[in-house]
């Protein structure tokens, strides 16, 4: 590697906020969203079909009760549709 490679390799990598770790829940779906719609423009099938089963994963689904008691506890989540 030429050493003005590894100097842009080097400051790209250090100008990545966190090393690149999403900081909440809401940007690890935003990320996902992103991904998939760039993949679904670029006609890529198989690899848009694996994003949206890692969003429909990503996405807490709250049960009929806990819409009733207003409650959010992490047991009651459901991660499916």
């Amino acid at each position: 590697m030429s050493r003005l490679s590894f100097t842009l390799s080097k400051a790209l990598s250090g100008g990545r906020r966190a090393n690149g770790r999403p900081g909440s829940r809401e940007e690890v779906l935003a990320r996902l969203l992103a991904k998939r719609a760039a993949a679904k423009n670029a006609g890529l099938k198989d690899l848009e079909a694996q994003l949206r089963e890692q969003i429909v994963w990503s996405l807490p689904v709250r049960s009929p009760e806990d819409d009733a008691t207003g409650g959010e506890d992490e047991d009651t989540l459901d991660h499916r549709l």
